[in-house]
């Protein structure tokens, strides 16, 4: 049955049939909230005594269309047809499959009866952008499932499967054959017309249970205020349906003008565009299915088990028979964790160890369409694998290399085709990691271009388009974001007043901890290659070299920032350390001073701004979107302040240009100011 118009009804003797055509997620636009509205007058008019509501396409209703959320409210207006069709005399019956969320839930629990196909997922996701329900989601969530169900659909947005809400009479059939024929077998035996759920009791929580979720749901939050509110909004639930509907709509328009939410509704398009920059559109990608990965290392393991996971065949090729061994064992016990956390099932477990091979020589990637490289970071150790590898691979096949910071034209130099040449940067660990960053080449092409995406699309990373320099985008701006807090560091501020100000911005660690945690020794190598070629006028603080020499490179050893006494992951003050700091100010006539947390942040956070600017007037990165999707997915920025560009843009770029300033004036030399934030 076709729709001419996004909702059209078709009368079949007793039953209408009322169906929703809006691709590609049939989004409750106000065309599709007008069309349902004039279904119900028209109905009412009818001779049917039953309607079903079905969608086209992949999907029933997956959400609101965000793209009127910065527009005023044009009606009708969603709770309002919600509340028509539960009210109506005529039954409604929501027939569904794939993905009902949002304001598609919200309809199904306005229905009298809900049918669903038997893979389909329900949720209220409106947290994810910010916001709490708006049309009777959390006034009649509680009244169909328990209270903390509830909670975790609301203010986590998980996502919870039709046979869980036919378990708790939530929905009241699967369907077992087509779910068009299934939905006409139902409406030709309806049961006994059932309460409303807005009128139905709404389910509790006992008091310490609830202030237990709460501080369950803080402590996850990290500053992000929706999930709270979306609690708060469950709770009115135990008001008389309208009078919480009232709360409930009132607070949902006013967050449509928050901040957080503009954040991560900028988000939520980001990752969109990032996945289809210019250069690739209009190409089709070619097809993959061989991967060799060059090095079974922490890295190699991780990109390989990403690639098994995704459906590829993988061959892990190492130097020597042993290397070959451990890193398939490597690999073979990320996928166990997999196993044992419940990730993947057993069968996908031994399906993905049948598709991984593990070799100790070039001649196995003969036939593999892709080879990436993750190899030691030298350039004369890729070189060689590049030309082995081009020795035995078709001429067409890509090669990738995974280098953080080498330039991957000296890495390429004098391959043959360099077309098909390009940088797939992971980040570790790579199985778990989503940031991809696409290094693009002055030769590499577009169609190489397009299968890295398409590649990247598979193993359901966010995949980033990045030119060459060092660093890329993301390591690029986190060598400014790391200068800076030493410069603070030498400055007056301690490791721990910085990191604490890091995490009460947002962050789930700051720059020392984090440093800890992935090791100190790659960046203090990175240090000693540059540094011939380092500016001289620009500061450089050596405390950082310091704690390496003193063999204080992280939580591995035990101390690094922070001591890590025993087998604890928890960072302590070091009075060692902190002796360390002082004692470097006061031998280069430093006079020290103290920082407030605001500051510190204000301070980071413009370096950041400033070199994800100086990235963009570069080239490097296409747009503002590619670099707050690689601060959010790779480096732990907050998803809810939306990235750093998008930070800049909310609280104004006078503000960052005025911090950037002091930062530059205390640092001679030390920075380049982006045009932006210039004067």
């Amino acid at each position: 049955m076709g729709c001419d118009t996004p909702v059209c009804v078709s009368l079949k003797g007793k039953i209408a049939w009322v169906e929703i055509d809006n691709p590609p997620v049939n989004a409750t636009s106000a065309v599709v909230r007008s069309g349902l509205d004039d279904a119900v007058t028209v109905i009412e008019q009818s001779d049917a005594t039953v309607a079903i509501l079905i969608c086209a396409g992949r999907t029933f209703i997956a959400g609101g269309d965000m793209s009127e959320f910065d527009a005023a409210p044009q009606p009708p207006h969603l709770p309002d047809v919600v509340t028509r069709i539960e009210n109506s005399s005529v039954p409604w019956i929501a027939a569904m499959h794939g993905t009902v969320l949002g304001g598609g839930m919200e309809l199904a629990m306005g229905c009298t009866y809900r049918i669903a196909a038997p893979e389909t997922q329900f949720g209220l996701p409106e947290v994810s952008v910010g916001l709490i329900p708006g049309a009777g989601g959390t006034q009649r969530l509680p009244r169909l499932v328990p209270m903390q169900m509830a909670i975790n659909i609301a203010c986590q947005g998980q996502r919870v499967s039709a046979e869980t809400l036919l378990d708790l009479n939530a929905i009241d059939a699967i369907a077992k054959g087509d779910l068009r024929a299934d939905a006409l077998a139902f409406a030709n035996a309806l049961p006994p017309r059932p309460k409303a759920v807005s009128q139905r009791i709404a389910s509790t929580l006992a008091p310490d249970l609830r202030d237990a979720e709460r501080e369950k749901i803080t402590a996850r939050a990290k500053g992000q205020d929706s999930p709270l509110l979306n609690l708060d909004a469950l709770l009115w639930s135990a008001l008389p349906f309208a009078e919480g509907q009232r709360k409930e709509r009132a607070l949902h328009l006013d967050l449509r003008n928050s901040a957080e939410s503009r954040a991560l509704r900028h988000a939520f398009f980001a990752e969109r565009e990032v996945r289809r920059p210019a250069v690739i559109k209009g190409i089709t990608p070619d097809k993959l299915e061989k991967i060799a990965v060059i090095g079974g290392g922490l890295m190699g393991a991780g990109i390989a088990s990403a690639v098994l996971s995704a459906g590829y065949s993988v061959t892990l090729i190492e130097r020597d028979e042993q290397a070959a061994n451990a890193a398939r064992m490597r690999v073979v016990s990320t996928l166990k964790g997999a196993l044992q956390r419940g990730k993947i099932t057993e069968s996908m477990f031994l399906d993905h160890k049948a598709r991984l091979v593990s070799a100790f020589n070039y001649a196995a990637a003969v036939g593999h369409d892709l080879a990436i490289e993750a190899v030691f970071e030298d350039v004369t150790v890729k070189q060689d694998v590049f030309r082995q590898l081009a020795s035995v691979m078709a001429d067409n096949a890509i090669l990738a290399t995974n280098t953080s910071y080498l330039n991957p034209t000296e890495i390429f130099a004098g391959i043959e085709g360099p077309e098909r040449c390009l940088g797939l940067h992971f980040f570790s660990p790579a199985h778990i990691m989503k940031l991809l960053e696409v290094v693009r080449l002055p030769d590499t092409g577009a169609q190489t271009l397009a299968t890295g995406f398409a590649f990247g699309n598979q193993l359901r990373k966010v995949a980033v388009l990045a030119g060459i320099c060092d660093g890329f985008i993301g390591n690029r701006m986190l060598a400014a974001y790391r200068r800076e807090a030493e410069y603070l560091l030498a400055d007056g501020a301690l490791p721990y007043q910085i990191d604490a100000a890091m995490r009460s911005f947002g962050y789930a660690m700051g720059p020392f901890e984090a440093q800890d945690m992935s090791g100190l020794q790659i960046a203090w190598a990175n240090r000693k290659a540059k540094a011939m070629h380092r500016d001289p006028t620009q500061r450089y603080i050596t405390i950082s070299d310091q704690l390496c020499q003193a063999g204080r490179l992280g939580q591995r050893s035990g101390k690094g920032w922070y001591d890590y006494p025993g087998e604890s992951r928890k960072p302590m003050r070091s009075g060692e350390v902190e002796a360390l700091i002082e004692g470097f100010s006061s031998a280069n006539s430093i006079t020290r001073r103290d920082y407030s947390g605001d500051e510190i942040i204000e301070r980071l956070l413009a370096v950041l701004i400033n070199e994800g600017m100086l990235i963009i007037e570069e080239g490097i990165a296409e747009s503002v979107a590619a670099v707050d999707m690689v601060q959010i997915h790779g480096y732990g920025f907050p998803r809810w302040r939306g990235g750093p560009m998008q930070y800049a843009t909310e609280i104004g770029l006078e503000r960052v240009a005025k911090a950037m300033e002091r930062v530059d004036a205390e640092s001679p030399g030390s920075w380049i100011v982006a045009t932006k934030l210039k004067n």
